[in-house]
Order: structure tokens, then C-alpha cells, then sequence
């Protein structure tokens, strides 16, 4: 009888079976990873046109004109591409003007759950597909979300109360410091 030596092939498949969990294992944790990194450049990305925008029209506390041509136009802004979402973004000014709003849209559930969840200094508010009340709630499974950063100039952020109408990207604002 001759001796064999060698693997069976059952040895064989178990050992690509094993190396294949593990490889998809780490597949996933690299999609985390990355899509963590995405929104963390992304958040970091959209505070800077935050802060450019303020010292660009914060001294006249009047954002009457202000959108994404303009502010790359003005050198606030290098590129019209959005930070996250689909290229079609866009910054407005309140409609009193003592404000504006950068409106992201096409986000995954995922982007839309992580801008509602985390703290945000610079935006004096969130509102998500039209509703501002408790936004993560209405985050799509199905993706398309608008994301709205609502972003005041720091004189009317303790005076104003915002009211936010569904289907108008602006702010209504009333003082109520007179009544007061």
C-alpha cells in the first residue's frame, strides 16, 4: 500500500470558507470606516463654508444674495461640489436675511442619521425633509433626504424663534425680544 500525503479536499473548502468570512468580515469594517471618515470630512467641510460664509457677509449681518456662485465667486467657496450628497446643493439667505441655510440633498439614511445625531456648533439648527421637531425620525430608508443646516448670525440666535414652514427652505423669524 502506497502512502498519500497531501490535503483532502474537504480540508481545502474549509479553509476558503474560513479565509472567506474573514475577508468579508473585514470588507464591512472597512465600508464603516470609510463612510465614517466621509461624514466626518463632510461635517467638517460644510462648518468651514459655515464660517467662510459668516466672515464673508456676517460684517453687514445680511445674507440678502448669498448661494454657492457667489460665495465661489467671492473666494468663500474653491468648488461648486458638494461636501456630501448629490451636486445639487444650495445655500440661501433666511427670509429676513440675518441668516442663511445649506441645504444638502440625495443623503442615505446613514449620512441623514449621522448629521441628526451629532453636535453641531455652528448651525443654530437641523431640519430633515421638512421637519425640524425630533429630525432623525424622519430620515428615508429609501435615500433622497434633504438636509438642511440652518445657520444664524450670532446677534439674532438668542433673539429670534424659528418657525419652519415644509415646503419653504426659509426662516421665518420673529423677535421677541420687543415683547419681552
Amino acid at each position: 500500500m502506497t502512502e498519500q500525503s497531501g490535503r483532502s479536499l474537504i480540508e481545502i473548502i474549509g479553509v476558503m470558507a474560513i479565509a472567506g468570512i474573514l475577508t468579508a468580515g473585514v470588507i464591512a469594517t472597512y465600508n464603516t470606516v470609510r463612510n465614517r471618515q466621509t461624514r466626518t470630512i463632510a461635517a467638517a467641510g460644510l462648518e468651514k463654508i459655515a464660517q467662510n460664509t459668516k466672515l464673508l457677509m456676517g460684517a453687514r449681518r445680511n445674507y440678502n444674495g448669498i448661494s454657492v456662485d457667489y460665495l465661489i465667486k467671492a473666494g468663500a467657496l474653491k468648488t461648486n461640489k458638494a461636501p456630501i450628497g448629490s451636486a445639487d446643493w444650495s445655500i440661501s439667505p433666511s427670509v429676513d436675511n440675518k441668516g442663511f441655510l445649506i441645504k444638502l440633498k440625495d443623503l442615505s439614511k446613514g449620512d441623514c442619521d449621522y448629521f441628526t445625531t451629532i453636535k453641531i456648533d455652528w448651525a443654530g439648527g437641523v431640519k430633515v425633509n421638512g421637519f425640524e421637531t425630533d429630525p432623525g425620525t424622519y430620515c428615508l430608508t429609501t435615500g433622497g433626504n434633504e438636509v438642511y443646516f440652518i445657520v444664524r448670525s450670532r446677534k439674532y440666535e438668542k433673539d429670534c424663534v424659528v418657525i419652519f414652514n415644509f415646503d419653504v427652505n426659509r426662516i421665518l423669524c420673529d423677535i421677541f425680544n420687543a415683547a419681552t
